[in-house]
């Protein structure tokens, strides 16, 4: 197996002041791809620590990526760290030099003089070509390793892993390449999900993962691309996660609003404890941006006719008077809170549903909206499939509930 290793760059990503989302990405990218991550690690700016990182690398696996620090400022040090580690000079690219002053004519803008750094490139480099900034990747071969050293903006990173690294990957090496199939899950704890998948035997070369993320459980079915037996076995995973299935290669929220534009459903909308967390989720996805009549965010104080009584009554006033004051097909409501139970409530053209819940686990503010919003969007999907409104969840409870259909 090729061994693959990734190198970040960087003070801000190092001491977590942004989130490196880059090394994520290629994770799973090359994952898929049958170029699996071996090794990832993270160095600040610091010339000498990331010189021999890269050197380390080189004498360790046979390709490693090298992200970020390739800017025209003093603190970018990678082109110089390349080549401290290959044991060469610097030279300028004039090719790239007249590359980046294209990009700067286009704009009606002169070049400035600190750009220059960035065509200062290790002797023998080969220049990878960047169409969108200015900083230029390299590709050159340290020791036993090809090394790629790409710019860390995320789209200037990605558009080049795909067009430049990727393509010369898989025209010089095999690759054990696989697909993967995503089971989005509401309700269900990893453990139990685990226990219940545990007696399904796996063909050769099939794999299972889990990626937790609250409120969701994501079962991830690695697979030989166009394996006959994968569709027999998707369907088994599938039928012992039940009604709390929520998406099929795709999240709740995708598969809610593929379903609320194919039935053309208008959708209002009440939050009080969520604090419009629901709303803005929503608007996430653009089928449900373009299908939501009106969304009330309301106070402490607000709406006191609805507020002055009990969680779940109170939802479902809200979600009655949502659905009727902007005539639409659709209410939605997460009530206020009392006693830490929340209620949540769905109105539709064939009835009206409200539950009161309260959490199983202590939550953060944040994570505990997101659970009750997850929650009352679940309740829409399942009347939007024809599945019981109120399903099993167990990290909350249900203390009390209202069933009334037309």
């Amino acid at each position: 197996m090729l061994k693959v290793a990734m190198i970040s760059t960087g003070e801000e990503v190092l001491h977590g002041d942004i989130t490196d989302t880059n090394a994520a990405w290629l994770s799973a990218l090359f994952f898929q791809r049958g170029f699996p991550l071996l090794r990832r690690t993270t160095v600040g700016d610091q010339l000498e620590v990331l010189a021999t990182e890269i050197e380390h690398c080189s004498l360790t696996a046979d390709v490693v990526i090298v992200n970020g620090g390739l800017g025209p400022t003093t603190d970018d040090l990678t082109a110089q760290a390349a080549a401290i580690a290959a044991n060469v000079g610097l030279a300028l690219v004039d090719e790239w030099v007249e590359a980046m002053e294209q990009k700067y004519a286009k704009l009606g803008r002169e070049m400035p003089e600190t750009n220059l750094k960035q065509a200062m490139l290790p002797e023998g480099a080969e220049v990878l070509d960047n169409p969108i900034g200015t900083a230029c990747g390299f590709a050159m071969q340290i020791n036993r390793a090809w090394v790629f050293f790409t710019p860390g903006v995320p789209s200037e990173f990605k558009k080049m892993t795909h067009e430049q690294i990727l393509p010369r990957l898989e025209a010089s090496c095999s690759t054990n390449a696989r697909e993967c199939v995503r089971l989005h899950t509401f309700g269900l704890s990893e453990s139990v999900i685990g226990q219940s998948l545990q007696p399904i035997a796996l063909p050769e070369g099939f794999e299972l993962g889990y990626r937790s993320a609250i409120p969701f459980i994501e079962v991830k079915v690695f697979c030989p691309p166009e394996h006959q037996q994968t569709g027999a076995l998707v369907s088994a995973i599938a039928s012992r996660l039940g009604d709390n299935l929520v998406g099929h290669n795709q999240p709740l929220l995708g598969a809610v609003g593929e379903l609320i534009e194919k039935n053309g459903y208008s959708l209002a909308l009440a939050e009080h404890y969520t604090g419009g967390f629901l709303t803005s989720w929503l608007h996430d996805d653009i089928r449900f941006a373009e299908h939501i009549a009106q969304s009330w965010v309301l106070g402490r104080d607000d709406a006191p006719e609805h507020t002055a009584k009990l969680p779940l009554e109170a939802a479902l006033s809200l979600a009655q008077a949502a659905r009727e004051k902007n005539q639409a097909d659709i209410g939605l409501a997460v009530g206020t809170g009392q006693d830490g139970a929340v209620g949540v409530a769905l109105v539709t053209p064939e009835g009206e549903w409200a539950q009161q819940v309260t959490t199983k686990r202590r939550y953060a503010a944040r994570d505990h909206r997101y659970v009750l919003a997850a929650l009352g969007l679940d309740m829409l999907r399942r009347w939007l499939e024809g599945k019981p409104v109120f399903g099993h969840s167990e990290s909350l409870q249900r203390i009390a509930q209202i069933e009334t259909k037309n």
